[in-house]
C-alpha cells in the first residue's frame, strides 16, 4: 500500500475485529496501525475511503446477520452503492423521471403540474392561481414537488450529484426512513420561504433540499462525530461562501440566471435545528 488514506481514527479500546473480517470477506485492501494512543483504519484510494467509511456506519460491528455476502459479487461499485443506498436512489429516480417529463423545465405544460402554484400560459407570459385557490382545490402535492424541477442538464447535475453524496451519508447513519422525513421536511421548508419571500414565480430543483442535508451533517456532527457525517475538508466552507455569493446578487448581476436564496436559507437553516436536535439526541443516547 503505497499511499494510503485515513477512513478511521478510533480509541484503542474499540474493537475492529469484526469489521475488518467484513472487509476481508469483501477482499477489500485495508491496514490498521497505532498513532498516538489510537488506532487508525487505512486503504489505498480516496474512493474506496468513502466507500469503507459508510460501510462503517452501517456496519461497525461487523456483518452477523449476514448482511452482506461472504464472497464478494462481481456487480460494480456503483450498483453495490445503489444496493446499500436505496431511498437516495430513488430520489434521483424520481428527479430524471421528471426531467424526462418536463423536458428539464421546457415543456411548461408538464411543469405546471408540479410548481408551487398553478399557472396559466397567455402569449409570453406566465398567469399563477393564488396559493390559497390551488390549496383549496386539493393540489397539496405543489408544497413538495418543486423540488424535483430542475431547468437545464448543468442544474440537474450538480444537484444530483450533491443529493447522492449528501443522502448516501443520511441514510447509511440514521437510515432511509430519516432521509425521506428530512428531504420532504427541507423541500416544504424551502419552497415555502421561496414564495413567501419572492412571491409567484417559477422556481424549483433540489437546491434548498441540499443546504438542508449539509447543514444537518454539519451540525449533527460535532454533536455526535462519527465517520458517516465527516465531510471532506473545506466543503463547508466552499457553499457557505457560494451562498454569500447568491445572495451578494452577482450571480443574477452577471445574467447567469435567477438564484432561489430563500430556498437555500431555509434549507440551510432547517438542517442545523434537525442536525442539532439529532445530534444531541445521538450524544444522549450514546453516553446513557
Amino acid at each position: 500500500m503505497n499511499t494510503a488514506i485515513e477512513v478511521l481514527r478510533l480509541p484503542l479500546g474499540t474493537d475492529l475485529s469484526g469489521f475488518v473480517g467484513l472487509l476481508r470477506r469483501l477482499d477489500v485492501p485495508y491496514r490498521v496501525s497505532e498513532e498516538g494512543g489510537e488506532q487508525v483504519l487505512w486503504v489505498p484510494d480516496p474512493r474506496l475511503a468513502q466507500e469503507v467509511s459508510l460501510l462503517y456506519a452501517r456496519f461497525p460491528e461487523g456483518d452477523p446477520q449476514g448482511l452482506v455476502p461472504a464472497a464478494p459479487r462481481r456487480a460494480s461499485s456503483v450498483f453495490r452503492q445503489l444496493r446499500h443506498s436505496p431511498l437516495t436512489s430513488l430520489i434521483l429516480l424520481a428527479t430524471l423521471l421528471v426531467a424526462a417529463l418536463t423536458l428539464l423545465g421546457e415543456n411548461l405544460a408538464t411543469v405546471g403540474w408540479l410548481t408551487f402554484q398553478e399557472f396559466h400560459v397567455r402569449g409570453d407570459y406566465l398567469y399563477f392561481v393564488p396559493l390559497s385557490e390551488t390549496l383549496a382545490a386539493g393540489q397539496w402535492w405543489r408544497l413538495l414537488t418543486p423540488m424535483l424541477i430542475h431547468f437545464g442538464w448543468l442544474h440537474l447535475a450538480m444537484n444530483g450529484l450533491w443529493y447522492w453524496e449528501l443522502g448516501r451519508r443520511v441514510e447509511a447513519r440514521q437510515g432511509g426512513s430519516m432521509l425521506l422525513f428530512l428531504t420532504l421536511l427541507f423541500g416544504l421548508a424551502s419552497n415555502v420561504a421561496q414564495y413567501l419571500f419572492g412571491g409567484p414565480a417559477l422556481f424549483g430543483g433540489l437546491s434548498g433540499v441540499l443546504y438542508g442535508l449539509l447543514g444537518h451533517c454539519w451540525i449533527f456532527q460535532r454533536f455526535a462525530p462519527g465517520a458517516a457525517y465527516r465531510l471532506p475538508p473545506g466543503v463547508m466552507t466552499m457553499m457557505l461562501v457560494w451562498l454569500l455569493v447568491c445572495l451578494s446578487g452577482l450571480i443574477t448581476a452577471l445574467g447567469l440566471g435567477a438564484i432561489a436564496n430563500a430556498a437555500h436559507v431555509a434549507g440551510l437553516v432547517a438542517g442545523c435545528l434537525t442536525g442539532a436536535i439529532g445530534g444531541a439526541w445521538a450524544r444522549s443516547r450514546d453516553q446513557g
